[in-house]
């Protein structure tokens, strides 16, 4: 059975559905969200080598500083197996500063909704405002990428193979491989 660690998932274990099937562990810093690995993403290297076919982030990259995301990045490749992928989501902060500036909005104003909830400009590109102003500092951003500086960051990591798009909602999707896939694993996780 294949097996997934998905990083900073917090509370919500949903994984997309190429991961149907998979096994999955969730690693998170939050001790309230009861993840199956309590542990912080840049010590990801004091965990097992190899054991893990992918690793799922999902808005968690861009909660790290600058300086931080290389750690995070070799911890992703030391936890992979050799034929391994990383499957990485973050704001596209270049979609996100155009449509501010082509909209002409203030960067207060509502960017999008999630569920109930407006989410500000500010929100996407500091972090969530209304849980950091809580006291929970783990809804800050520290940092942001366009598709250049994550391929740039993904490949100076070390992985072989990188592909990143923007998915239309402003979130830039990266797949990162320890080592070149085929083409038909490539169509099988929607790369393609």
């Amino acid at each position: 059975m294949p097996r997934v660690l998905n990083v900073g998932g917090g509370a919500n274990r949903t994984v997309p559905s190429i991961y149907a099937g998979w096994d999955q562990d969730l690693l998170d810093i939050n001790p309230n969200v009861k993840p199956d690995i309590l542990c912080d993403a840049k010590e990801l290297r004091t965990l097992n080598a190899g054991k893990y076919d992918a690793v799922f982030c999902s808005h968690n990259l861009e909660h790290f500083h600058r300086h931080e995301v290389p750690a995070v990045l070799a911890g992703f490749l030391h936890v992979l197996k050799r034929d391994g992928f990383a499957h990485i989501a973050v704001p596209d902060m270049e979609a996100v500063l155009g449509e501010l500036v082509r909209g002409n909005h203030d960067i207060n104003d509502t960017f999008y909704h999630a569920g109930p909830h407006a989410i500000s400009f500010h929100d996407v590109i500091y972090g969530w405002g209304r849980e950091v102003a809580s006291g929970n500092a783990f809804y800050a951003h520290k940092t942001g990428f366009t598709q250049k500086s994550m391929a740039k960051a993904l490949g100076k990591a070390g992985f072989v193979k990188v592909l990143t798009a923007n998915d239309g909602a402003a979130n830039i999707i990266a797949f990162a491989f320890k080592q070149k896939p085929s083409v038909d694993r490539m169509r099988r996780l929607e790369c393609l």
